[in-house]
């Protein structure tokens, strides 16, 4: 059998290496610029409502999930090692964040944003570290169980936890479900009729929006004509929030 040929050693602190852009910046020109605008304008259009939910997540106001948007595809476009990684905020990493801190600072809070930028900074120190030694070799070691594992449980976190903005009320953290049950079903009849129109409008439009028109950006959609509607029905008079 052919031997296979040896991959080169990885060396940190060769430029192309610390600048990964040195390696493309030479290939940009009209054309891919073009490309890029339009791939730039349909992927602004999805992660605009997505950031803003992904901050609802975290526990954040709205304007940093668009922070985060806007910010990290930059630096990972201009120092990441990968052509084709989507970056980004993240639903798992909304959670995590989530359910690190709100027990220690109540969610949304001076000290709540505070900490989720120290930690912040604390895992990009840690992601720079490990790729300067190559280490990102030991996401290939965790199995398929684990991966459904994890975005089950996250996925059943995020319900859970938006069901208190989709009602207009306070709930406490679904760690202790039972408790969690018990005060959803005493806050059930004084749902905030105003909040819940909006909630349900804005997902009715969305998911009629893929179904009847899937070429279109529905979560932007949705967010619009939750926006309008929150205006047609005078929400704000009535204590509904505003951004």
């Amino acid at each position: 059998m052919p031997r296979l040929p040896k991959e080169p050693f990885f060396h940190p602190f060769r430029p192309e290496n610390l600048l990964p852009f040195l390696k493309w910046i030479g290939m940009v020109n009209r054309e891919t610029l073009k490309d890029d605008s339009v791939a730039a304008f349909t992927n602004a259009a999805v992660v605009l409502p997505q950031g803003i939910a992904f901050a609802a997540i975290a526990g954040l106001p709205p304007q940093y999930g668009l922070y985060t948007a806007m910010i990290t595809p930059i630096i990972a476009a201009l120092f990441g090692s990968s052509w084709h990684l989507i970056s980004g905020p993240t639903t798992a990493i909304s959670v995590v964040i989530f359910a690190t801190l709100s027990n220690i600072h109540e969610p949304g809070s001076a000290a709540y944003i505070q900490a989720v930028l120290t930690i912040t900074l604390m895992a990009g120190v840690f992601q720079v570290l490990m790729g300067l030694v190559n280490l990102g070799q030991l996401v290939s070691l965790i199995s398929h169980s684990v991966m459904v594992g994890f975005t089950a449980g996250a996925a059943i976190l995020i319900a859970l936890t938006q069901i208190s903005g989709f009602l207009g009320q306070k709930l406490p953290r679904p760690e202790d479900i039972d408790a969690f049950l018990n005060a959803l079903w005493r806050v059930l009849p004084d749902t905030d009729i105003y909040v819940f129109s909006i909630a349900i409008g804005t997902l009715a439009s969305t998911l009629a929006c893929k179904k009847f028109l899937p070429k279109w950006p529905n979560y932007l959609i949705g967010l619009l004509f939750g926006g309008l509607l929150a205006i047609v029905i005078d929400a704000r008079e009535h204590g509904v929030q505003f951004v």
